[in-house]
């Protein structure tokens, strides 16, 4: 494609800069073959004209490709577009992991993030590379499945300079490999892989400038692996930094170990060490480094690792001896003999010397000596040679390096000794932690072997990427051309080849008077001549070599002397002699190296070994150098790595700083030049580097295929013809067998040509839209003009009708108006004339009226006062008799009591006194009789009277409403004086004045007579009440009277009844006294008793004959019957005087009654009937005024009848009006049916209908009667039970069985049961393994499922009944370890879980349920409390059982995870509902291509299995609830946690499908009827996440709801989503960082400062509650099926 067809006005390019090195601007005019200038528009506004030289400025890539998961698919592929892509993910989306190819880009965001949990461990488990976002963890699975599927040996590079997080990102795989591998036969292989880190980090890492934590070696971890599981590591280094121990740089310190033991100085274990702060010391003290860390926690962690790793506290002791001697080596001070620095010399009493030896077990002496002296060995004799001071410091020092790197070496063998697997491994993953390209201002040894292990990691990584793009050419079956890059092998053999710098380094070390200089002064004449080797301008010795990633220059300075690395034979003999036997371990002679070391260590004895030989100058020669060590392990090193398949992690340090998320984009691209990113994405370009299936494309470009060629069938085809027609160069794209792939630039050309195409499309629709929009307004506004004019016209026309109603209405009211005045006038004439003929009339009849009623007043008062004098002298006459009466019956009741006591005293009084007493009851009783029969009488009377009055009142009202009339006619009186007022004052006559004073006094005479009659009204009315209130009061007396006589009645009843008691007691002692005396006599016959008619004799009968032929005892017995008689007759005739005597009392009650039978109501209220009195009459109507108040409450009562009945009516007609609906309904269905189906169809359907309600008719009918029979059968028992249990045991096998039918195994057993099987301790094994391991519920398809429960327990009831707890105990222990044995082997199934969490959980409840705990017994039944437990206390079980519970519900939550976690993530977030609503994946993110595997109705399925299995056995419906929201909170955890770790599920079209699968559970919950159940709310972090992904996101209103809607989600999750989230291309606008931070700052504000999670924790459980439920069945109904073979269980 030519350039001026990609250089157009509105293209972005890369322009190069001083600061940000890359900036955008934007092309302002087309750029045209041949032009020197480009014409350019820079981001400010201002202008730029760019020069055109040798090439065009990079192109800037399409939007849709902006912060792409991989860095290969960008169209573009140059270095800004890598740069701008990474700083992108790294500031906006704060993603700190980016492919680029086979490459993970990671870049150090110096800030702790959530991202590393256990949830993400497991959530990119079994993930394809490319179903998640970009992470260290996909890459560690990748390479995980690549060695289980092909069973190849995998390795991880990792690589970056200090400080860009290489030893984090190896613990992070460490951890993956480790948690997700497991350990296999030994759980502490983990922590002891991970306990290594700490270790290692300790003894190997150190404080620098760029990093805190800088691994100062190189190492290479291989975890061992068999099959699936861990079995050991193996940990190698390289070229460890010694000079860190004598010297640091500034702001540096040294290894981390040495300032934990300064730090931990005050240990008491420590003590004996010397030690003190860190500053006292030299090798600790030269950086001045600030401290960063808590060096004591370290110690600590430090010491918790060796322990794990096997390492003996008194060995760790040792160890820090040794440090501790490295230390205090440093302090020992060195001072010149003579100025000219021929000798040096030690003082004796050096304190830090002699710690040095105490510490170590060595002389001072010798020591002091070979500080200070060397030894020449000649052929013949032994010299002594005195060292200057600087050349006895650098002695010290390397003994001190020296010293540190054995200990170094000694760990790592320790260490890999731990982790070493005896079985070894299959196969294994390798961690390779190594230093990268480093180029500073000084470049020394340590640089130049650093940067030759990168170019040969480099150089590996070239030849792999290679390899994999042919292998992807060839399978796809596509020509291809290799396109030669810059190898970097030239730069390798410059380094290792023959002649190279590493022969010349050796051959000079080799040499007596080697220097620096000599060696570089060979360098030049050797290699000058070399491309990639250079001299620098400054005379000074020095070389550069110019590396893949750059020229760097070297000082040769300490190159020869690093490379030899000398130490003082003697001081190293000191060591090997030492009584440490740690010591003399670390410096084993070469030749008994590690071999000798392992095996001491392996024989078990620690054995001190004596100082070797002294080392000939020979061996020294022999010793191989450290450049010639270092390029054999990297040879070994090169070797591993090509025979495993590797992946490549590069890390990134953003900024120098160490300030959280801030990128320097200097610093980050001269890392990516010299880690091999640059390099890799030269190679992709160079190749087909976008790369699509037939699929995607045909999804994305669908817009770009014409309609010809979507007719074909084969995608292959279509693409190919698609492509053909819109690139026309066929050099730029290649068509394989399952992919098109695209050189660069033609995919960003693709978009383009899609972005026109749907611009285009998207004007086409807006002008039609906007054409209708503008035809729908025209419409509108015509239609409210033709409204307007039609509404103006009505109201005109309504205005002028309403003018001539008006005029026709003023005439009409004149008219009506002067016919109603002269009608008025005219009527006003006619009622005065009535008005006063009225009044004349009516004085008239009052004056009449009066003389009556005071003649009636007058016969009234006559025959009161008659009355009372009668009254009065009847009782007078009265009085006078009664006091006569009493006077006489005291004197004969006098006589009668003194007679009385005389006979009180014999037998026969109290015969007569019974006898009396007899009579009186039966008096009493006929009086009591009389009484009834009186107050009958009294009734009838009574109802006559109320009849007679209700006549009376029923006259009275029509006299009141005649009454009422004349109250009417008193109305017209007034307005007949109102018309006579008028008339006064229009009428001029005199005679008209003179009639109307004689009304007027007519009219005063009319008032007082009236007030007359009312007074006397009122008169009689409070005459009608006093005699009422008399008659009242006559009532209450005679029922307070006849209350007393029946009180009287009860006392003598029971009297009478203690005398017949009394009576029986003695003819029971008379018994007795008989039986007695026929036993003394020996008389065989029985006794014979008193015949009655002895009994019946009187007392002086029985006195007569009882002295002939009697016994005693009878005698005595005829003397007490003769007194009982007596009392009888002595009662009756008291009964009979109480009667005479109250004879009087009754005559003076009867009397009122007698008063009223005698006078009728009319005389009592002093009205006569005589005609004469028919006028008072009248007046007298008024005083029953009173009933109206009757008429009133009767009315109330009517009205409050009549709205009760109008409410019914009403109801009614509501009822009849929704019954006509439904029928109108039902005739319109009807008829629809008649249209669509016709009239048999009609009919058919009708007939249906009607079949249907017939057989629920019938259904409801069946169940009714079932109903009534079971509630029949029930009583039928409950009576049988009471029954039963009256008789006893007696009858255990009496009667037959009666069948319950409540379950098919609840059967009741012949004759009462004690509910227990009695077994032996013997049984008990075969009684586990019958009920619960060998229990198989398919066996006994009709047993209860917690019958095993039941079982148990009644095997446990008759332990408690035997007294024998061990037993009990002991039986329900094998039963708890029985079901934990049958959970082990039947882990994953749900269905044996569900059925033995039942049978625990009902096993528990009945133990609770007939304990001695009443809080249990409220839900028994007597029968349940017959069988309570009487002697074991069940408290110890019920804890057992109820932690075996929660452990069951548990394992029962597992067991459904492990069948939900495979299909919720597709179910929930990768199945596609609503077709047609996602778009296709925008290139840059990997998706599979393969249909999701599970959908939300599968999903829902197995979740109703889940709830039907625990209904089938019978778990509380609470159990269930807690079950489902336990589970859907694992569905809302986990679908959260993949939203949050996949970036190209945060889109909107995602956000739609996800609420579509929430509302189905939503949904199905409902069905369930589990609303209630709490597993609503566990589902609202994943609907506001929803939502979330739903809502606008641009304004800060915006941000401010957002805010308010995600109250359950935390903060980090929310910025998560927003940063993730991905808008569709061309109709969304991408999130801003500003709105993100506006989010994030008010999240902040309402959650406060307090650290939130951003993944939720799948694996946390809610607290189980296990409620009590108690058994409805009853022990004694159950029976043991044959299925259980049990026949040895004999049931009591």
């Amino acid at each position: 494609m030519a350039a001026r067809d990609l250089y157009v006005q509105g293209a972005r390019v890369w322009i190069p800069d001083a600061v940000e090195v890359w900036r955008v601007a934007e092309i302002s005019r087309s750029y045209k073959e041949g032009d020197a200038i480009l014409h350019l528009h820079l981001a400010d506004g201002s202008a730029l004209a760019y020069p055109v030289e040798s090439q065009l400025p990079p192109l800037c890539n399409p939007d849709c490709l902006l912060g792409a998961d991989d860095l290969v698919a960008l169209s573009y592929l140059h270095e800004p577009a890598v740069l701008h892509s990474l700083r992108r993910r790294f500031l906006e989306a704060k993603a700190i992991y980016t492919y680029c190819g086979i490459i993970l880009v990671a870049i150090n965001p110096y800030k702790p993030l959530p991202i590393y949990e256990e949830e993400v461990i497991y959530a990119y488990s079994g993930r394809e590379m490319g179903d998640m976002d970009p992470h260290i963890f996909a890459l560690a699975e990748e390479a995980y499945k690549q060695m289980l599927r092909f069973g190849k040996n995998q390795s991880l590079i990792i690589s970056g300079e200090s400080g860009a997080g290489k030893t984090a990102s190896a613990k992070y795989a460490m951890r993956y490999f480790t948690t997700i591998g497991g350990c296999l036969g030994n759980s502490s292989m983990e922590e002891k892989v991970l306990a290594s880190s700490p270790v290692m980090e300790a003894f190997g890492n150190a404080k620098t400038t760029r990093n805190d934590n800088s691994s100062r070696f190189g190492k290479y971890i291989e975890i061992g692996f068999s099959q699936v599981h861990v079995t050991g590591a193996t940990i190698k280094t390289y070229l460890l930094e010694k000079s860190r121990v004598t010297f640091q740089a500034k702001a540096e310190r040294n290894y981390h170990i040495f300032y934990q033991l300064c730090a931990s100085a005050g240990l008491p274990e420590l003590q004996g060490l010397g030690l003190r702060g860190a500053e006292s010391f030299h090798y600790t003290s030269q950086g001045a480094a600030a401290q960063s860390t808590d060096d004591v926690a370290d110690l600590d962690s430090t010491r918790h690792a060796c322990s794990l790793l096997g390492i003996p506290e008194a060995e760790q002791l040792e160890l820090f001896g040794v440090l501790a001697a490295i230390l205090h080596l440093g302090n020992v001070v060195v001072r010149g003999r003579d100025r000219r620095g021929d000798g040096c010399s030690v003082e004796p009493g050096d304190e830090s010397l002699g710690l040095f030896c105490v510490l170590l077990g060595i002389e001072p002496l010798q020591v002091t000596r070979w500080l200070c002296h060397s030894k020449l060995v000649t052929a013949g004799e032994t010299y002594l040679k005195p060292l200057s001071r600087q050349q006895a410091l650098e002695a010290r020092d390397a003994l001190a390096k020296h010293m540190y790197a054995q200990v170094f070496r000694w760990m790592v063998s320790r260490v890999n000794r731990a982790l070493r697997s005896p079985e070894g491994h299959h196969t294994s993953i390798g961690i390779l932690d190594i230093y990268g390209f480093e180029m500073f201002e000084l470049n020394s040894f340590e640089q130049f072997c650093i940067n030759y292990a990168n170019e040969k990691l480099q150089h590996l990584f070239n030849l792999h990427v290679f390899k994999l793009e042919q292998e992807e050419y060839v399978t796809e079956e596509i020509s291809w051309v290799f396109i030669d890059f810059c190898d970097n092998q030239p730069c390798i053999e410059l380094i290792e080849g023959q002649l190279g710098i590493l022969d010349l380094l050796n051959e000079e070390c080799k040499m007596p008077q080697s220097n620096d200089g000599s060696w570089a002064q060979k360098l030049y004449q050797t290699h000058l001549t070399n491309s990639y080797f250079q001299k620098p301008k400054r005379p000074r010795d020095a070389f550069v070599i110019c590396h893949f990633a750059g020229k760097v220059e070297y000082q040769c300075d300490g190159f020869v002397e690093k490379n030899r690395d000398t130490v003082p034979e003697e001081l190293v003999g000191l060591l090997r002699a030492s009584k440490s036997a740690l010591l003399a371990e670390l410096f084993l002679e070469e030749g008994r190296g590690p071999g000798s070391l392992q095996s001491r260590r392996s024989s078990g004895h620690r054995m001190v070994g004596r100082p070797g030989r002294r080392s000939l100058p020979g061996s020294q020669k022999s010793k191989k150098s450290i450049s010639s060590q270092f390029k054999a392990s990297l040879k070994q090193l090169m070797e591993m790595l090509g025979s495993t398949t590797s992946h490549y992690i590069r890390c990134i340090k953003p900024n120098d700083g160490k300030e959280p998320f801030v990128f320097d984009s200097r610093r980050a691209v001269e890392q990516l030049r010299a880690c091999g990113v640059l390099e890799t994405i030269r190679i992709s370009a160079s190749g087909y580097p976008s790369r699509w299936t037939y699929q995607e494309f045909l999804e994305r470009y669908r817009a770009l295929v014409s309609r010809e060629e979507l007719m074909g069938t084969d995608e292959k085809q279509i693409c190919s013809l698609a492509l053909e027609r819109l690139l026309q160069d066929p050099s730029k794209y290649q068509c394989g067998k399952s992919k098109v792939f695209f050189r660069a630039g033609q995919v960003a050309y693709l978009e383009d040509l899609r972005q026109r195409g749907l611009r285009a499309a998207c004007t086409l629709l807006q002008r039609h839209l906007r054409g209708w929009l503008a035809r729908r307004r025209w419409a509108r506004a015509r239609a409210a003009a033709v409204c307007l004019q039609r509404h103006a016209r009505g109201m005109l026309a309504r205005r002028y009708t309403r003018m001539l109603r008006r005029t026709r209405a003023a005439v009409m009211l004149q008219k009506t108006l002067r016919m109603v005045l002269a009608r008025r006038s005219y009527l006003r004439l006619r009622q005065a004339a009535i008005t006063i003929q009225a009044f004349a009339r009516g004085t008239f009849a009052r004056r009449v009226y009066q003389q009556m009623v005071w003649h009636q007043k007058a016969v009234v008062i006559q025959a009161a006062v008659r009355g009372w004098l009668a009254r009065s002298r009847f009782a007078r006459l009265r009085g006078a008799i009664v006091y006569l009466q009493c006077c006489y019956r005291r004197a004969r009741a006098r006589r009668e009591l003194r007679h009385l006591r005389v006979q009180a005293r014999s037998v026969e009084h109290y015969k007569e006194l019974h006898k009396g007493m007899e009579i009186k009851v039966i008096q009493l009783q006929c009086r009591l009789d009389e009484q009834a029969q009186e107050k009958q009488r009294l009734v009838e009377q009574l109802s006559g009277l109320t009849a007679a009055h209700a006549e009376e009142v029923q006259s009275l009202r029509a006299e009141v409403q005649h009454l009422r009339e004349e109250v009417a006619r008193d109305t017209q009186v007034q307005q007949l004086q109102e018309r006579l007022a008028e008339l006064e004052r229009h009428s001029m006559e005199s005679c008209l004045g003179q009639e109307v004073k004689e009304l007027k006094q007519r009219l005063a005479e009319v008032e007082a007579v009236k007030l007359q009659l009312g007074e006397e009204r009122d008169a009689l009315v409070q005459r009608m009440l006093e005699q009422s209130q008399d008659l009242e009061e006559q009532q209450q007396r005679s029922a307070r009277e006849s209350q007393g006589l029946l009180q009287e009645l009860e006392e003598e009843r029971v009297r009478y009844q203690s005398l017949v008691q009394e009576y029986a007691r003695l003819e029971q002692g008379y018994e007795n006294l008989q039986d007695e005396m026929a036993f003394h006599r020996g008389l065989e016959e029985r006794w014979q008793p008193v015949p009655e008619g002895l009994q019946a004799q009187p007392s002086s009968e029985v006195l007569l004959t009882s002295g002939v032929g009697q016994d005693p005892f009878e005698k005595a017995y005829l003397v007490l019957l003769g007194q009982f008689n007596a009392i009888n007759e002595e009662l009756a005739r008291t009964r009979q005087e109480l009667r005479r005597s109250k004879a009087p009392v009754e005559l003076e009650e009867r009397k009122p009654l007698d008063f009223l039978k005698r006078r009728n109501i009319a005389e009592m209220l002093g009205l006569g009937r005589s005609p004469e009195k028919v006028a008072v009459d009248e007046d007298l109507k008024h005083a029953y005024d009173v009933a109206q108040v009757t008429n009133r409450l009767l009315t109330s009562q009517l009205r409050e009848e009549r709205q009760q009945h109008k409410e019914e009516v009403e109801g009614l007609h509501f009822d009849i009006h929704s019954l006509k609906q439904r029928n109108q309904q039902q005739a319109a269905l009807i008829q629809d049916l008649q249209r669509h189906q016709g009239q048999e169809g009609l009919q058919h359907q009708v007939l249906r209908l009607k079949e249907e309600n017939w057989k629920l008719e019938k259904e409801e009918r069946t169940r009714l009667k079932l109903q009534k029979q079971l509630k029949a059968y029930l009583k039928q028992i409950q009576e049988l039970t009471v029954k039963r249990g009256a008789v006893g045991p007696v009858q255990e096998l009496a009667a037959s069985p009666v069948v319950v039918p409540r379950s098919p195994m609840v059967l009741s057993l012949a004759g009462p049961s004690q509910a227990m099987l009695a077994w032996k301790k013997e049984d008990e094994g075969r009684i586990i393994k019958a009920i619960i391991t060998d229990y198989k519920p398919q066996g006994s398809p009709r047993a209860l499922p917690d019958l095993p429960a039941y079982l148990l327990f009644l095997c446990y009831r008759h332990a408690d009944h035997c007294c024998d707890e061990p037993r009990a105990r002991s039986l329900l222990d094998a039963a708890i370890d029985a079901i934990k044995r049958v959970m082990k082997k039947h882990s994953d199934d749900f269905e044996v879980v569900a059925l033995w969490l039942a049978n625990t959980c009902r096993l528990l409840n009945c133990l609770r349920q007939y304990s001695q705990d009443q809080s249990y017994w409220q839900g028994n039944t007597a029968r349940q409390n017959e069988h309570r437990l009487q002697n074991v206390d069940p408290q110890s079980s019920c804890h057992s059982l109820g932690a075996l519970a929660v452990q069951l519900y548990q394992q029962l939550i597992r067991t459904a995870e492990k069948h939900l976690k495979p299909m919720i993530v597709a179910a929930m977030l990768e199945s596609e509902p609503i077709q047609g609503l996602f778009p296709s994946c925008p290139p840059g993110h990997r998706r599979s291509s393969a249909a999701p595997a599970h959908t939300v109705p599968e999903l829902l399925q197995l979740l109703g299995s889940f709830r039907a299995a625990l209904d089938r056995h019978r778990l509380a419906p609470s159990v269930g609830h807690q079950v489902l929201r336990q589970l859907l909170f694992l569905i809302s955890g986990t679908t959260l946690n993949y939203l949050l770790l996949r970036k190209d599920m945060c889109s909107w079209s995602r956000g739609i499908q996800l609420r579509y699968n929430i509302s189905q559970l939503e949904q199905w919950l409902r069905a369930e009827g589990l609303q209630q159940s709490g597993a609503r709310e566990v589902l609202e972090p994943l609907v506001q996440a929803a939502q979330l992904l739903q809502v606008k996101k641009v304004t800060e209103e915006d941000a401010a709801a957002l805010c308010s809607l995600c109250t359950v989600l935390s903060p980090q999750q929310v910025v998560k989503i927003l940063r993730a989230y991905t808008p569709a291309a061309g109709l969304e606008e991408r999130i801003s960082p500003s709105f993100i931070s506006s989010v994030e700052r008010q999240l902040q504000d309402r959650s406060g400062e307090g650290a939130s999670q951003l993944l939720v924790d799948t694996s946390h459980l809610f607290p189980v509650h296990l409620p009590f439920t108690a058994s409805p069945l009853h022990l004694d109904e159950l029976r043991i099926p044959d299925a259980f073979n049990l026949p040895f269980l004999v049931r009591l």
